[in-house]
């Protein structure tokens, strides 16, 4: 099957979740995953209207970058070293995987030295996996005060991942988690702070992840399979 015809199967799964949920369709977004795919694809999945493309690795989000520059809505969706901050702030338009105080001031200082204001999602470990980044909910409400004072950098809502391989109901556990743990930071009404996103929900999941409350999903091995 063609990328295009993927995409058009994909949108068709998302807008059939969203309304047996009674939400809206167009109110969930589908990130096109392209870490396993090169430029010619990740253009071929542009022009079949997926406008949001996610990066796990820095580095080839910036070898694709160069070529295609910031026509695309960029998200940086994989695990960020603070060492690699300086590479991407700026360019892409959200960063997902913000799990930690000290990362989150890295971004701050080198949005503030471009006189930008990047968007991050704050990642929780919801499933408690020792295999996966990401804060602790017990660690929340501190955190996002803390991320809160900083300048440069504006928190849009919350990330997380399923475990591989768990069933539906596991799934929709972890997923219904989060969206209750955005909930009870929205109630803090930190300044600064908002809980519109909710990126949760792969190939394997994203169905029960839409059912729960996404706002993104990111989605990669079925629109390239």
């Amino acid at each position: 099957m063609s990328i295009a015809s993927n995409v058009e199967t994909t949108q068709n799964r998302i807008a059939k979740a969203a309304l047996s949920a009674g939400r809206k369709p167009e109110d969930v977004t589908l990130v096109a995953v392209t870490k396993t795919v090169g430029v010619p694809q990740a253009q071929e999945v542009y022009s079949a209207g997926v406008h949001h493309l996610g990066e796990n690795r820095v580095q080839v989000f910036l070898d694709k970058y160069a070529e295609m520059g910031d026509v695309p809505h960029w998200h940086l969706i994989g695990h960020l070293q603070t060492n690699k901050v300086k590479y991407i702030v700026g360019k892409v338009g959200l960063i997902h995987s913000v799990d930690t105080l000290h990362l989150a001031e890295e971004i701050s200082k080198k949005a503030l030295s471009l006189g930008v204001c990047q968007n991050i999602l704050m990642q929780f470990n919801i499933s408690g996996e020792e295999s996966k980044s990401g804060a602790t909910a017990d660690e929340a409400k501190r955190l996002l005060e803390a991320v809160s004072e900083l300048k440069g950098v504006s928190v849009q809502g919350l990330m997380t991942m399923a475990p591989i391989g768990v069933g539906t109901d596991e799934n929709r556990r972890i997923f219904a988690a989060l969206k209750t743990l955005s909930e009870k930071i929205d109630a803090e009404k930190f300044a600064g702070v908002s809980m519109k996103q909710l990126s949760m929900g792969m190939s394997g999941d994203f169905e029960d992840a839409i059912k729960e409350g996404a706002t993104l999903v990111r989605v990669g091995t079925a629109l390239f399979k």
